[in-house]
C-alpha cells in the first residue's frame, strides 16, 4: 500500500500523463484533417524552438552554470537586432535596395551580424565587470541591478530606434523557400536558424564537456574557492563565460530580427522564454535547454492554431498554455528535467 507522501508524488505525474495523451490525440486528430497545415505548424514550432535555444543557451551559460541572475539578457537580444537593422540601413541602404529590386550580396547581412554580435558580447562583458562581479552570489542584488539595466535599455532603444516593428533584410542570394517533404517553407527559418541552433548546441557541448575551459566553469560553479586555491583565475574564466553568453544573445537577436522582427517588447518576451526553457530543462543543462526549447516552441506553435473546438476559438488565450507547461513541470520535477541542486 502506497504511503500518503508517495501517492502525493505519483498523482501529479498520472494527471500530467493523461493530459499529455489527450493533447497528443487532439493534435493528431487535427493533423489528419489538414496535413499541409499540420506540417507547416510543426515546422513553425521547430524553427521557433531553434531560435529559443540560441537565446536560452546563452542564458543557461550565465544563469544556469554561473548562477548569475542576468535579467537584462532579453535587452541584449533586442539591442543586437536594432544594431544590425541600423547598420543595414546606414551602410548598405537595404530599404532602398529592396524597394528598387537591386540585388544585395551576402555581406550586407553577415557584416551587421558580426558587428552586432561582437558589440553585444563586449557590452555584456562590461556589464558583468562593472555591475555584477562585485555582487557574486548575491542573487537578489544581481536581479535588481540587471532589471534596472533592462528598463534603461528598453527606454533608450524606444527613444533612439522608435516603436515601429522593423525587419532585418536577408540576402537576395538566398532562396525565399525550400521544399521539405513536399511542403514549401521559408529557407531562412528552416536552413539558417535551425542549422545555427544545431551548430551552436554541438559547439557548446564540446566546449563545456570536452575542454579545460568548460571543466573550470563547472568546477568553479560548485566550489569557486577550491578552484581559486589551485591557481586558476576564476574571475577571468567567468568573464569569458559571460562574454560567450552575451555573444549568443546578440547572435540570436540578429537571427530573430531577420526571422520575426525587431520591436519594443521582444526583450521581455525572450527573457521570459529563456526562463521557461531553463525551468523545463533544469539549471545548467545544455541538453535540458534543447528539450525545453523544443517543448516551448511546439506548444507555442500548436496552441496558436489548434485551440479551436467547434465554434469556440481559444487561440487568443494560447499564452496560458505556456504557463500551464511551466506549472506542470514545477509540479512534477521542480528542478527541471536535468536540473540538480545548486
Amino acid at each position: 500500500m502506497l504511503s500518503r507522501a508517495a501517492g502525493a508524488r505519483i498523482l501529479p505525474r498520472i494527471l500530467l500523463t493523461l493530459l499529455a495523451a489527450a493533447v497528443i490525440a487532439w493534435i493528431a486528430y487535427k493533423g489528419r484533417q489538414d496535413g499541409t497545415v499540420f506540417w507547416i505548424v510543426t515546422l513553425n514550432g521547430i524553427t521557433l524552438a531553434a531560435l529559443y535555444f540560441v537565446v536560452a543557451a546563452g542564458f543557461t551559460l550565465i544563469f544556469g552554470l554561473m548562477r548569475v541572475v542576468n535579467m537584462a539578457h532579453g535587452s541584449l537580444y533586442l539591442l543586437a537586432g536594432w544594431i544590425a537593422f541600423t547598420l543595414q540601413q546606414n551602410w548598405y541602404g537595404v530599404s532602398s535596395n529592396l524597394l528598387s529590386g537591386t540585388p544585395a550580396n551576402l555581406k550586407f547581412w553577415i557584416i551587421p551580424l558580426a558587428v552586432a554580435t561582437v558589440a553585444i558580447g563586449i557590452a555584456g562583458l562590461l556589464m558583468q565587470q562593472v555591475f555584477l562581479r562585485w555582487n557574486q552570489g548575491q542573487d537578489l542584488r544581481q536581479a535588481l541591478i540587471t532589471i534596472a539595466i533592462s528598463v534603461i535599455l528598453a527606454d533608450q532603444m524606444t527613444a533612439h530606434f522608435g516603436g515601429i516593428a522593423q525587419s532585418i533584410g536577408q540576402p537576395a542570394e538566398w532562396p525565399d523557400s525550400v521544399i521539405f517533404f513536399g511542403i514549401r517553407y521559408g529557407f531562412f527559418r528552416l536552413v539558417i536558424v535551425v542549422g545555427a541552433a544545431i551548430a551552436i548546441g554541438a559547439l557548446l557541448f564540446l566546449v563545456i564537456k570536452r575542454t579545460r575551459f568548460g571543466m573550470i566553469i563547472r568546477a568553479g560553479v560548485d566550489d569557486r574557492a577550491m578552484v581559486s586555491a589551485v591557481g586558476v583565475n576564476i574571475q577571468l574564466v567567468f568573464a569569458g563565460a559571460f562574454f560567450i553568453g552575451a555573444l549568443l544573445a546578440g547572435f540570436a537577436g540578429v537571427l530573430g530580427g531577420t526571422m520575426i522582427a525587431v520591436q519594443p517588447g521582444l526583450d521581455s518576451a525572450f527573457l521570459l522564454n529563456s526562463l521557461i526553457v531553463v525551468i523545463i530543462g533544469g539549471m545548467g543543462s545544455l541538453g535540458g535547454a534543447a528539450i525545453g526549447s523544443v517543448a516551448l516552441g511546439m506548444v507555442t506553435a500548436y496552441s496558436d492554431v489548434y485551440m479551436k473546438f467547434g465554434t469556440l476559438d481559444l487561440t487568443p488565450y494560447a499564452i496560458l498554455v505556456t504557463f500551464l507547461l511551466v506549472v506542470a513541470m514545477l509540479a512534477v520535477r521542480p528542478l527541471g528535467l536535468f536540473g540538480r541542486p545548486a
